[in-house]
């Protein structure tokens, strides 16, 4: 990539601080913070592979996210604790670009999942009794396979045009890895073009996903009113609650980021929400993996 008369070659992540004993402490809890998330998920997806009564709809793609969070976290996490402790800060302009294309398509996948999973409940609550014939094993793969390929287009038209901006500015990065709004403030000029192709890849991947999951929910609550008993509406309530909350939270984080101009971007402001929803978010979906630890310890112990 030409500037003037020199190439970028790299870009340089700033991180979140330069002392050194924040980077030491900041190192530690990312360090923890990944070790539970890659324990967890592995614990989930190696449990729904062997047990074949969690071999439902359900945990079919539980195990996927939890599969998306393994790849998601990984894209990150391990460069952060690199530049927590050491002096080279740097990321090479391929690095970069490989980043922000797995960070798009991972992204995009989990968006397109969650929609799926969101039909998937509604299915599951309102014909229980025939719940495997209304999610057969086809279906299943096929909402996963074509969740991947929608995200994994969307991260090629996003970084193709985000990596033929002209970087007329500084290399550095204000942030702890190659993310969009970062990227686009060195940038010198953004045309409007470019603005537009994140505001349709924003409606194709974030708001028409968030449509069909409002409209799943409807239709849920439309058929948990119909129940009678309290204890029947909240045990149908429990089943899509942890969906609920992983929904609000990964989509509440994405509009916040991307929906504004680029003319707005905060930086430091958007670099505590990129934390949030990369490194952190993942570990508090660790909820489905208890919810599958129980639900397994019971069905051992009804078998035995």
């Amino acid at each position: 990539m030409e500037r003037g008369n020199l190439t970028v070659t790299k870009f340089i992540l700033l991180g979140f601080t330069t002392d050194p004993v924040m980077q030491l402490v900041l190192f530690v809890v990312f360090l923890g913070v990944y070790s539970v998330t890659l324990l967890g998920n592995n614990i989930l997806i190696k449990l729904i592979c062997n047990d074949a009564r969690l071999h439902t709809p359900m945990y079919f793609f539980i195990g996927n996210l939890s599969f998306l969070d393994l790849w998601y976290s990984s894209v990150y996490t391990p460069k952060i604790l690199v530049i927590c402790i050491s002096e080279d800060k740097s990321i090479s302009f391929a690095g970069c670009v490989a980043q922000s294309f797995f960070s798009a398509g991972l992204g995009s996948s989990e968006c397109y999942l969650l929609a799926a999973m969101a039909y998937d409940r509604y299915v599951a609550i309102a014909n229980p009794l025939l719940y495997a014939q209304a999610m057969p094993r086809r279906l299943c793969v096929c909402l996963v396979v074509f969740s991947y390929i929608g995200g994994f287009l969307n991260a090629i038209i996003l970084t193709s045009n985000t990596f033929t901006l002209d970087f007329c500015g500084d290399n550095i990065i204000d942030d702890f890895f190659c993310d969009i709004p970062p990227l686009v403030k060195l940038a010198c000029d953004v045309r409007d073009s470019y603005q537009c192709v994140l505001y349709f890849l924003l409606a194709i991947n974030v708001i028409a996903p968030t449509l069909l999951i409002l409209a799943s929910y409807l239709f849920i609550i439309a058929v948990i009113l119909r129940i009678h008993s309290t204890q029947g509406r909240l045990k149908a309530f429990s089943t899509c609650s942890s969906h609920l909350v992983s929904v609000t939270l990964y989509y509440g984080s994405i509009l916040y980021i991307y929906s504004r101009p680029s003319s707005s971007y905060s930086l430091v402001g958007d670099k505590m929400v990129s934390i949030f929803y990369t490194v952190l978010f993942p570990i508090l979906r660790n909820k489905d993996v208890k919810e599958a630890l129980k639900k397994l310890f019971r069905l051992a112990q009804s078998g035995a």
